[in-house]
């Protein structure tokens, strides 16, 4: 849940789409993904988790700079 700022977020294959204050991304358990702030916006967010076995989340590698720049 998007409260305030301007963010980016991107499926594996996806393309990036805008997220604003408001908007709800769900995201399916096991599905790749990133999201964040704009490269001028901040942004904020509540995240909303479940947990199997104690963990929350599969963290991947580090979103590069040319893919977060693709956007611009």
């Amino acid at each position: 849940i998007v409260t305030s700022g301007l963010g980016w977020v991107q499926r594996d294959g996806g393309a990036i789409e805008e997220i604003r204050p408001g908007d709800v991304v769900r995201f399916e358990p096991g599905e790749r993904h990133w999201h964040g702030a704009t490269a001028t916006t901040a942004m904020s967010h509540i995240a909303i988790t479940e947990s199997l076995n104690g963990k929350t989340a599969d963290w991947f590698e580090h979103v590069s700079e040319a893919q977060y720049r693709a956007r611009l």
